[in-house]
């Protein structure tokens, strides 16, 4: 557990800090399952019953904010608005690998990760035994005189805001037959943001708090719509359309303590699970290096002694 498990709002540079709000500032150039919240960009289908039969059909269109409960797979909460509460912000990169020729019962691909980190201004490992999951460290001035395969790699990686809050969604619906939810309750959720106009949208809000020395538990953030925009493949992805609201101040309870350890406990445990592949995948490497590799390294081990006793 962490030793920071308790909200102290007369302390704001350690909150802050805690809750991942000075990264951006200066941003220029246990079990680890949590409620997933996130805006979903295809239409949804779903079961529904016509004229005594039951058929598949889009419930849902695309462009709404979605709900993943945990242990309820069959049932996605969808919502046009949503009230979000933030509490604490990290930072990582992910990059999903495809799976060129997966057999039957094989996953399409998989995603590597880095450690989540309050900031992006440093070099941060991931589960496959590098850093920034590949990503060349520093500013690269020129990107199109990289070689092509480097320029395709650092495209393919994402840098994501993660967001970890309680969501109240407004007059939700129910993802498997679209019919309304009634008396839906708040939900403790992780959000990943990789999309680059939501990842400045939320981030230019969260900034206001910096600013203003406020907690970011302590107000809402109205999530009221989505803005749709064309691909070119004729699809659409969805922006948020957010404000934050800072007419109220929430007051601080006993369960936002507790919930606010919990956050930073799921945080840790995420990342000792990606340092553990971090260490086991740089050990493999050191295990594949061959006898006449090590010959090799001893040479120059040999060279460097002699040329210092020169």
């Amino acid at each position: 557990m962490s030793d920071l498990v308790t909200i102290n709002t007369d302390n704001y540079a350690a909150m802050a800090k805690a809750m991942g709000l000075s990264a951006d500032v200066n941003e220029n150039k246990k079990s680890n399952i949590l409620n997933r919240f996130r805006i979903w960009h295809q239409p949804t289908m779903g079961k529904t019953n016509l004229d005594g039969k039951e058929i598949t059909m889009e419930v849902v269109e695309g462009g709404k904010y979605r709900l993943e409960v945990v242990g309820d797979t069959s049932v996605y909460y969808f919502s046009d608005k949503v009230k979000f509460r933030p509490f604490v912000q990290r930072f990582m990169y992910k990059r999903y690998v495809r799976n060129p020729k997966p057999k039957a019962g094989d996953k399409k691909g998989h995603y590597e990760k880095t450690i989540m980190s309050d900031n992006l201004n440093e070099d941060l490992k991931d589960n496959v035994g590098t850093f920034n999951c590949g990503k060349p460290a520093g500013f690269v001035e020129d990107f199109k005189s990289l070689p092509v395969k480097t320029q395709d790699l650092i495209k393919s990686i994402k840098r994501n805001r993660i967001i970890f809050g309680i969501v109240d969604m407004v007059d939700p619906v129910k993802g498997i037959d679209g019919e309304t939810v009634k008396d839906l309750p708040s939900f403790p959720v992780l959000w990943e943001i990789d999309n680059k106009e939501a990842y400045k949208t939320i981030g230019d809000l969260l900034n206001k708090f910096s600013k203003m020395e406020r907690l970011p538990l302590q107000h809402i953030i109205n999530l009221d719509g989505t803005d749709a925009h064309a691909t070119n493949n004729g699809t659409n992805y969805y922006t948020p359309k957010a404000k934050l609201d800072l007419t109220s101040t929430i007051d601080i309870a006993e369960d936002d303590h507790k919930l606010f350890s919990d956050f930073i406990d799921w945080i840790k445990v995420h990342n000792d699970n990606v340092i553990s592949r971090w260490d086991e995948a740089v050990a493999k490497k050191q295990g594949d290096i061959s006898d006449e590799d090590m010959k090799t390294v001893d040479n120059f081990i040999d060279v460097d002694i002699e040329s210092e006793n020169v």
